[in-house]
């Protein structure tokens, strides 16, 4: 019998998980449109505030919803100003006395913390079964946090063995937080891959003078230290030292369309005395401090997106072309997907 290997580039989702659609803060009075697999979903605040997520479409005239505007917590469709509900109901149609209780939307199950507006796509009853990925450093008086969005035309496996990849320091160059990885560990286990890495680091916060490291390029020295990277399905979350902690969450448009959040975190635990300081004052630091990695992320982030879509291209030129990888991380991530693919269809 011949065995069928999984093209690994022609994978579809997991609709069972959680995926960050948007920043809280982008989410205002106005509608959002956004993009899961193909779907097109419209996000929108109520009028308590509680987000909703709902087909963007209006099955008047199947006109984007996300076009109009919200309006007594409802959404109004900017054609004949038809309104539904975060339920899905329609509301009011505004030449027809009363609603109609028959036209409905499909709705998403969303939560909102850690910064983020999260989405499930898949079986609504299933939603409470499973839990988001929780970024605790969010809302950590001790970290200082910095997102930056990606955008790229090509599928997310790319995006997850690049971040899985800690051998690409070359590309980086000024950008890159570490150098000379060498993967130490690997652990494989269901919806997971846990990879450490023994790395040089370029940044350490241990004195208040350090923290000039991250905007000053000629105060930096290498120094050996542990970097820890995960693919915690669908998502990926690294931790450089103590100092450091990434995460990103991604959003797949569709098969040549990814999106997704760099979260990056400084940590200012190395400084006890920190603790001892108004909870006030630390709050508007930390609040004035947001955002303070952004050019190093976004050098990373144009890099990486550039040689991404690289390969998404080569790969549809030439899809029959083989790659010579020699990183363990990267076969285990996947054997995961094919793993998942296969339980799929099972």
């Amino acid at each position: 019998m011949v065995r069928t290997l999984i093209d690994i580039r022609s994978l579809t989702i997991d609709p069972n998980c959680w995926y960050a659609v948007a920043q809280s803060a982008e989410l205002k009075t106005e509608p959002r449109s956004i993009t899961l697999w193909g779907e097109p979903i419209a996000l929108f605040r109520g009028a308590d505030g509680v987000a909703h997520a709902v087909e963007d479409r209006c099955p008047h005239r199947q006109v984007k919803l996300s076009h109009g505007r919200v309006v007594a917590g409802s959404l109004e469709c900017t054609y004949h100003g038809w309104r539904f509900d975060g339920d899905g109901r329609c509301t009011h149609v505004p030449y027809r006395e009363g609603s109609l209780p028959g036209c409905r939307l499909r709705t998403y199950p969303v939560r909102e913390h850690d910064g983020f507006v999260w989405l499930f796509a898949g079986d609504p009853e299933r939603a409470h079964a499973v839990e988001p990925l929780r970024l605790p450093e969010w809302d950590h008086l001790n970290y200082i946090a910095t997102v930056a969005p990606i955008a790229c035309a090509a599928h997310y496996s790319y995006l997850i063995e690049n971040l899985m990849d800690m051998h690409h320091g070359h590309l980086h160059e000024r950008f890159q937080a570490w150098g000379a990885a060498h993967l130490e560990k690997l652990e494989e286990h269901p919806g997971r891959i846990d990879a450490l890495y023994e790395a040089q680091s370029y940044y350490r916060i241990d004195r208040i003078w350090s923290v000039a490291q991250l905007f000053v390029p000629a105060l930096r020295r290498a120094h050996p230290e542990a970097l820890a990277v995960s693919y915690v399905y669908p998502h990926w979350c690294a931790r450089l030292g103590e100092d450091f902690r990434l995460y990103c969450l991604l959003c797949p448009e569709g098969e040549r369309s990814t999106r997704a959040y760099l979260v990056h975190f400084t940590s200012l635990e190395a400084f006890p005395d920190l603790h001892k300081l108004p909870v006030p004052f630390r709050r508007f630091v930390k609040d004035r401090c947001f955002g303070s990695a952004q050019g190093m992320l976004a050098g990373l982030i144009r890099q990486d997106v550039q040689m991404i879509e690289e390969e998404q291209r080569a790969h549809d030129r030439a899809p029959h072309r083989r790659n010579w990888e020699v990183n363990r991380a990267l076969a285990a991530v996947q054997r995961l997907w094919r793993q998942q693919k296969k339980a799929d269809v099972s």
